[in-house]
């Protein structure tokens, strides 16, 4: 791990204060470390061992500040702490912390690095650290871009090497004894004597001492938990239905809240008449809020209801009112005014193309929807002097600032209690469900306020997946894949999610063209132009987000191209792959599904994918058969490169249900307007893989790169032009557009 071991050298510092009855170590990437947010409230015999452990009398507390939305984060922070402080994860308490600076994301910088200054190497190593400085010093904690695993791969065991080797140092000077005779063992300090002093038994001692720093972390060889399988920390409450989400909060004297929206997003509401909605039972009061109206009553069933017995008068919204409209200014969107970016222009591609036969092809992909299983909810509590927020947020510090906004309270006046979701997709990056309820609550001062969306509330209004297209200009020589020049446009999503936040996104939206213009292959004329297309529905970040689609997009093309060439299009992948990471994913699943040995028979296809997203590169090869009724999807093969596996289970499981998500998505799935309001409502109408269609998935994690990343994203953009590539393969059509479900049908 060459390349993490440069970055911990270079940028990482063990900084330490002091804290009454406790001691805190941090790890920071500028000097200047920010304020312990465990710190406040601590009692006499309670000591703070960095931002991420605590101890009291219980024993130890993990903070895991990266939101757990179903992809095991709390877990596998645990892991990396656990790993290094000697604890057993099972044994301890997790929780993941208060909103603070302290917690700013280290990992989302790489991105935004890679896209400014492209090729690796010095320049964007400087991008990255002068970016990860910007972040720190605006505290940016997010969970978002697959970036739990590299952000805490080195911090988190940092931090538990420096509050273990503080915490040795502690029992030895109690003791009397040389530290080197000391050593931890599952949350102890064992003596020369066999003595074992639980940890929370020394923070009283260590809060006088001066931490250790600069610990060598352990050798791969020396790990107990990293890399090994095991149960996950949540797996027995999910198992026994036991597991708290944000939609179990239950305070006393809470009230239940729901809201109606205008259903053309963007346009607010010109009255209503509640007097029907006010006299139902159990109806506490009917009230305006930005967009819409909200029913207050004493459970969430009864303020639905009530919601359909007020009447209101929306005003018109700002969106296109047909799909065609949507198309259109897609279309239109391929102006040059509209260039947002063009970070891929390898060799001549306008001469290339005056020299031969140009293939062309158009690619579309649709709006979806986000659709987590649980749906959006808050508790907000309000008065003169403070206020409470209980939530699943990926953006907690976003939280805490819009409910200050909102209640006009400073800051450190709002707490926020992150809770596990049951779900998000990116979901979670959006707090419109926190601003409602905070509206609410500012009129029933001192009552907590439990605002629950209804599904068709949240389905119609939600910010989905970007719409885009895109556009093939290529060319084939000699049997071989020339020239692609593929022009993207969409909306900018960075700039529309970002926006709802107040902060400005200057410069090109990396994600117009992400998964396309990082492609690794070397084809001699390769050019990828984003274009930033306007008056569009507003858009979030979606599981994989710009690569969603263009994943599909460049692969699509290739494999025409391929195609044209008379090329295999796995042989054509490999023979083009420029680094070695893409070569070797392509090699495992060419390996794993015998694409050289037994082809499949009559009726069956095999289509191959690579993208690139979030550092990780990313092949899948689909094999489907036509069955006569319908396509089947059998098989599906895995390989991805992420440097490190930190829970062998988890990862394959990560891996299958982002194929899963990917292929249902691909299948069946897209948000369509009319008269400016989005048609779909509920899952009936946003229909995912259904469990008689699930295919058999091997996955296999290569662990050769240079940087740790996380894959709770990459296998998402490869699984819907494997599949269009292996339904081609079994039936000669080519599928340019999803939702393929327009097409042809699956069984």
């Amino acid at each position: 791990m060459g390349r993490t071991r440069t970055i911990t050298r270079r940028t990482l510092l063990i900084g330490s204060v002091a804290v009454a009855g406790g001691a805190v170590f941090g790890v920071w990437s500028v000097r200047r470390p920010h304020p312990n947010p465990l710190k406040p409230g601590l009692g006499p015999d309670e000591a703070a061992l960095t931002p991420y452990v605590r101890l009291d009398a219980a024993g130890v507390t993990l903070i895991t500040p990266r939101a757990d939305v179903g992809q095991g984060a709390w877990h596998v922070q645990a892991l990396l702490l656990a790993e290094e402080l000697d604890v057993d994860p099972g044994a301890v308490r997790v929780d993941p912390g208060p909103p603070a600076p302290a917690y700013w994301n280290t990992a989302l910088a790489a991105e935004g690095a890679e896209f400014t200054a492209p090729g690796g190497g010095v320049m964007q190593d400087a991008t990255e650290g002068a970016l990860g400085a910007m972040m720190k010093l605006m505290g940016m904690q997010i969970t978002g871009g697959s970036t739990t695993v590299p952000d805490g791969y080195v911090k988190l065991r940092a931090a538990g090497a420096s509050a273990r080797e503080t915490l040795k140092r502690a029992a030895a000077e109690r003791a009397g004894v040389d530290v080197a005779q000391v050593e931890t063992r599952a949350g102890h300090v064992v003596l020369p004597d066999g003595a074992r002093v639980p940890y929370a038994e020394l923070a009283a001692l260590v809060a006088g001492m001066e931490p250790v720093q600069d610990v060598p972390l352990r050798e791969p060889s020396q790990w107990r938990l990293i890399g090994k399988p095991g149960p996950r920390l949540d797996m027995v409450a999910k198992c026994t239905g036991t597991q708290g989400y944000g939609i179990d909060v239950d305070l006393p004297g809470m009230v239940h809240a729901a809201v109606r929206l205008n259903p053309a997003q963007g346009g607010g509401a010109d009255g209503f008449d509640a007097s029907v909605a006010e006299a139902m039972p159990g109806v506490r009061a009917v009230v305006p809020i930005t967009g819409g109206v909200a029913a207050v009553a004493d459970n969430t069933w009864r303020a639905f209801r009530a919601l359909d017995a007020v009447d209101v008068r929306w005003g018109r919204g700002p969106l296109p009112e047909r799909m065609d409209d949507h198309w259109a200014a897609l279309s239109a969107g391929f102006d040059g005014d509209n260039r947002d970016s063009r970070k891929r222009d390898d060799g001549d591609v306008e001469a290339a193309l005056a020299g031969g036969e140009v293939i062309e092809a158009e690619y579309r992909a649709p709006y979806l929807a986000h659709a987590p299983l649980e749906p959006l909810n808050a508790v907000v509590r309000v008065d003169d002097k403070a206020a409470e927020v209980w939530t699943g947020t990926q953006v907690p510090r976003f939280v805490q600032k819009n409910v200050a906004r909102i209640a006009g309270l400073p800051d450190k006046a709002v707490t926020v209690h992150a809770l596990m979701s049951g779900g998000s997709f990116g979901h979670r990056l959006e707090d419109d469900v926190v601003r409602h309820a905070t509206e609410i609550a500012l009129r029933m001062p001192g009552v907590p306020v439990k605002l629950t969306y209804p599904r068709e509330e949240d389905m119609r209004r939600d910010y989905p997946r970007q719409i885009a297209m895109a556009r093939l200009r290529g060319r084939v020589a000699g049997g071989h894949v020339d020239t692609l020049d593929l022009s993207i446009a969409m909306p900018s999503v960075m700039a529309s999610q970002m926006g709802r936040q107040g902060l400005p996104v200057p410069g090109p939206d990396s994600q117009i063209v992400a998964g396309a213009w990082n492609a690794p292959f070397a084809i001699p004329n390769h050019r990828v132009t984003g274009y930033r297309a306007q008056g569009l529905a507003p858009v979030s970040s979606w599981r994989s987000v710009g690569a969603s689609s263009n994943g599909f997009f460049w692969n699509a093309a290739f494999d025409d191209l391929a195609e044209a060439a008379g090329a295999d299009p796995l042989a054509e992948r490999l023979r083009l792959a420029a680094d070695r990471r893409a070569r070797a994913v392509l090699e495992a699943v060419a390996e794993m599904s015998d694409w050289q040995g037994a082809r499949p028979g009559p009726g069956r296809g095999r289509g191959v994918a690579l993208v690139e997203s979030f550092g990780v590169p990313c092949a899948e090869v689909v094999e489907v058969r036509d069955t006569g009724a319908g396509i089947a999807i059998e098989r599906v093969w895995v390989a991805a490169e992420v440097g490190r596996v930190i829970d062998p289970v988890n990862f394959e499981n990560q891996v299958q249900g982002g194929v899963i998500w990917g292929l249902g998505h691909a299948m069946n799935c897209e948000i369509t307007y009319e008269d400016g309001i989005a048609e779909p409502d509920n899952f009936h109408a946003h229909d995912g893989m259904r469990m008689w269609q699930m295919p058999v998935i091997e996955v296999r994690g290569l662990e050769t790169g240079d940087r740790v990343n996380g894959i709770g994203e990459p296998p998402v953009p490869p699984a819907a032009p494997a599949l269009a590539g292996a339904i081609f393969a079994a039936t000669g059509q080519r599928l340019r557009e999803m939702p393929f479900a327009r097409f042809v049908d699956f069984v």
